[in-house]
């Protein structure tokens, strides 16, 4: 699976769950696009679409953007 289909993919799970489009460089947390509440829906979407879990203890650092977090799921994907 190629980076920018795991962004698509990833932008469209995050999309979903808050209702905004995002883009890869759009800064999820930081914007206060994805709050707490959210961040578990996107965790729980990833783990569903990719079979990839993000440690709780990470998830601030994974859902910085789409980018961010396409890079950390396409690292496990492929590991």
């Amino acid at each position: 699976m190629s980076m920018n289909e795991i962004e698509s993919r990833a932008a469209s799970l995050i999309e979903g769950i808050i209702m905004t489009p995002v883009d890869a460089e759009t800064q999820l947390i930081d914007s206060g696009l994805v709050d707490s509440l959210s961040a578990v829906d996107v965790t729980l979407a990833v783990e569903r679409e990719f079979g990839v879990k993000i440690p709780p203890s990470e998830i601030d650092v994974h859902l910085q953007s789409v980018q961010t977090l396409a890079q950390f799921i396409q690292a496990r994907v492929h590991a």
